[in-house]
């Protein structure tokens, strides 16, 4: 007979909760890494990976659009002290070429490079996303420069179910991926941070330090697994659904630009003679909920609980605005 003092679940700070255990081996083996994490959140799974990855005094390399510049709450400075370069990619991307041209020389009066991230899909960037053989040129650039290539993959799948192409493929260039199992996959919280057994066993010390130890989180995670084996297929429904809210929007008075759909994300900017706050209040009357990304910028996301008759009600508002 086993007695245990322990909660029903299992204790993931002593690393045996039995669902935990489960989902970080599954989300690693999808990639063909050797360890997972799980975390409360992507913001937590990037800004333990950069920690991992870098020195204070270290810059990394990121997009000027980047989630770990933009929306992390200054993390990259305040828990690694790290300096971040920025590179004006193509809504989100950049090249091999524009990092290489972005490389400076040993010297002791510069930053060392230790780490490049990129961003897959890239969230200000409208949904785009990097294709395998531009993350491959990416990585040859980090391997022959000793740099560490992280992956801020919080909407990765959307991006697969695009291009049909291999996670394992992934998992080979990438020194570490953040996969996030809420947004579209529908899971109610949840990242998994993917490396070998020695970066995840060293990164479990940086998230209890960063207060991510979450005791009988398994009840959290078995939703993530739900999430993984049930909701990748059916995000080309949400890319549908975005692209036709997309193409309602092309052309409307009240519209500037659109910025063009890749995935499930649609960002357009408000002509000067709609006020966003006026915009964002005629659309929350109709219980219709954006985002502002910026004065004039709004986003709309499709996900798992956007259903067809919610996007049919969207056109009709749209429409009489």
């Amino acid at each position: 007979m086993r007695i245990s003092f322990i909660d029903k679940g299992g204790d993931d700070v002593f690393n045996e909760d039995p669902t935990i255990i489960e989902i970080e081996k599954k989300a690693a083996a999808i990639f063909g890494k050797e360890a997972g994490l799980f975390c409360p959140s992507g913001t937590m799974t990037n800004q333990i990976a950069i920690k991992m990855h870098t020195q204070p005094g270290d810059e990394l390399l990121c997009d000027v659009t980047a989630h770990v510049y933009n929306f992390e709450g200054g993390g990259v400075a305040f828990t690694s002290g790290v300096q971040p370069r920025l590179i004006q990619g193509d809504r989100g991307r950049f090249t091999a070429k524009q990092l290489s041209d972005s490389l400076h020389p040993d010297a002791d009066w510069l930053p060392r490079t230790t780490l490049v991230v990129v961003e897959n899909t890239s969230n200000k960037g409208g949904g785009s996303y990097y294709k395998l053989e531009n993350v491959k040129e990416i990585a040859k650039v980090c391997t022959d420069n000793k740099i560490k290539l992280h992956m801020d993959g919080a909407r990765i799948f959307n991006a697969l179910v695009e291009t049909n192409e291999d996670p394992l493929e992934y998992g080979k260039v990438c020194d570490s991926v953040s996969i996030c199992l809420s947004k579209g996959l529908g899971a109610p919280v949840g990242s998994v941070l993917i490396g070998t057994k020695q970066f995840v066993a060293n990164a479990r010390r940086i998230r209890k330090l960063l207060g991510g130890g979450m005791r009988q989180a398994g009840y959290l995670a078995a939703a993530g697994i739900y999430a993984l084996d049930n909701n990748v297929k059916r995000l080309k429904d949400d890319h549908k659904r975005a692209k036709h809210l997309g193409s309602l929007l092309q052309g409307k008075s009240y519209i500037d630009s659109v910025l063009p759909v890749d995935t499930n994300i649609v960002i357009f900017n408000l002509s000067d003679k709609m006020p966003s706050a006026k915009f964002v209040a005629e659309l929350a009357k109709e219980n219709i909920l954006v985002s502002l990304m910026g004065t004039q910028m709004v986003r709309m996301v499709t996900h798992l609980d956007f259903t067809e008759e919610m996007l049919e009600i969207t056109e009709k508002i749209l429409k009489k605005i």
